[in-house]
């Protein structure tokens, strides 16, 4: 049996249960929830197979221990006592990425200096030479987290964070970063079979994740990994990535839903249009012009609408006044559409009443900084006659373990 590696894959805060259904999803064993992330069991095919596909990991860590370390002299010797010459060789480029929370250390950028001293000290006493650090594409990128005194360290595999899927060439002010909107994706249970839209796509991050997942195309596929570039997996993980790939471009399918973004902007729409093609899917995702608050007519059968309207900075005037004017207008343009559930992602408190409708699923989540909360409603029903398009989930979608409102009512 392949040697499995102990590895932890971090993601947004509120996220995290679902970023353990989908490594389960994906063959990863001894899967355990933890703040900011996930633990799991996976050899290096698993692995590589998650960095792949995974829409909801932020980065893949390879932990290499955790140890006391009080003052900068016991933050280097905790450094220097870990074998680094089983990972890094004199040939190698290498960085240090430290965060800090609650420590004697002002600064991360003093953190990561020591770091990288003990590194390349103890480098040079096993190995006679030092490896040079390049802080913009190093071969092997090495994490470190202190909280208070207890320093963590780990080797990421897939270097440029994976919610950088390559695809946003034209961002829009607070653009929903890719492995969230991926992670709103499925707590609303869309799955590719049903019609998506989203009113205000701004960048279009929402409907080109929905774009991925009904093409069932791997988020990761056209970019590398830091991986393949460690001096002792690198040439097999190569291998193993190269067939990976090959599978992943032939189970591609095609789109059989309606996916569509409207936004009022023609500055966003520009932007997600120039997105949307650099995803490869301008045949997938449609998008036009449009009114959150009155939407033209759309397609027959219902699905998804999951939007992220603004929070309160981007309205103009009217203050917290004309915010609950526009959720208001919001619930009555989204919940007159039979057959459409409704999940918003909603940062300003004010939002639930001013919609006035109760939800039936509620989920907190942060969206960067900003606390947020996920709330979806139901359906209105379709006509009669009516059927849903193609596997649009119907009343009974379980969206588990999203907590249910009014339950005591």
């Amino acid at each position: 049996m392949a040697e499995r590696l102990a590895l932890f894959a971090t993601a947004a805060r509120g996220t995290e249960d679902l970023l353990a259904e989908e490594l389960k999803e994906l063959g990863a064993k001894r899967i355990r929830q933890d703040r900011g992330g996930v633990r799991f069991m996976a050899a290096l095919d698993e692995a590589l197979n998650v960095c792949l596909w995974s829409r909801i990991a932020m980065r893949v860590l390879y932990p290499l221990g955790e140890f006391d370390a009080k003052g900068a002299q016991g933050l280097y010797d905790a450094v220097a006592s870990v074998p680094w010459e089983e990972h890094l060789t004199t040939n190698v480029t290498f960085a240090v990425d430290a965060n800090l929370k609650d420590t004697e250390h002002a600064h991360s950028g003093f953190v990561a200096l020591k770091v990288k001293d003990a590194i390349v000290d103890r480098l040079r006493d096993k190995l006679g030479s030092r490896p040079d650090v390049d802080t913009r594409n190093p071969d092997v990128s090495v994490v470190a987290h202190l909280v208070k005194e207890k320093l963590s360290l780990s080797l990421d595999l897939v270097g440029e964070p994976l919610h950088r899927r390559g695809y946003r060439v034209r961002p829009t002010p607070a653009p929903l970063k890719e492995n969230l909107a991926a992670a709103l994706l499925r707590a609303a249970g869309y799955t590719g079979t049903e019609a998506l839209v989203d009113p205000m796509c701004g960048s279009g991050t929402l409907v080109i994740e929905g774009g991925l997942i009904a093409r069932k195309r791997a988020p990761g596929i056209g970019r590398s990994f830091a991986v393949e570039r460690w001096p002792h997996l690198g040439t097999r993980a190569k291998e193993l990535l190269a067939d990976l790939r090959a599978d992943a471009r032939r189970n591609e399918r095609r789109v059989e839903v309606p996916i569509l973004g409207f936004d009022k902007s023609d500055e966003a729409l520009e932007a997600a249009d120039r997105n949307v093609k650099a995803a490869r899917l301008g045949e997938e995702v449609q998008l036009a012009e449009g009114d959150a608050t009155k939407l033209p007519p759309l397609p027959e059968g219902g699905g998804l609408i999951l939007t992220n309207p603004p929070y309160g900075d981007r309205l103009g005037s009217g203050g917290q006044k004309g915010m609950k004017t526009f959720y208001f207008k919001l619930g009555d343009s989204l919940r007159a559409l039979p057959g459409w559930r409704v999940w918003v992602l909603s940062g300003n408190p004010a939002f639930e009443s001013a919609f006035h409708a109760r939800p039936m699923a509620r989920r907190d989540v942060w969206n960067g900084p900003i606390p947020c909360t996920l709330l979806g409603y139901r359906a209105p029903p379709l006509p009669p006659g009516s059927k849903p398009v193609l596997g649009a989930p119907g009343e009974s979608l379980e969206v588990a373990p999203v907590r249910p409102e009014h339950q005591d009512e």
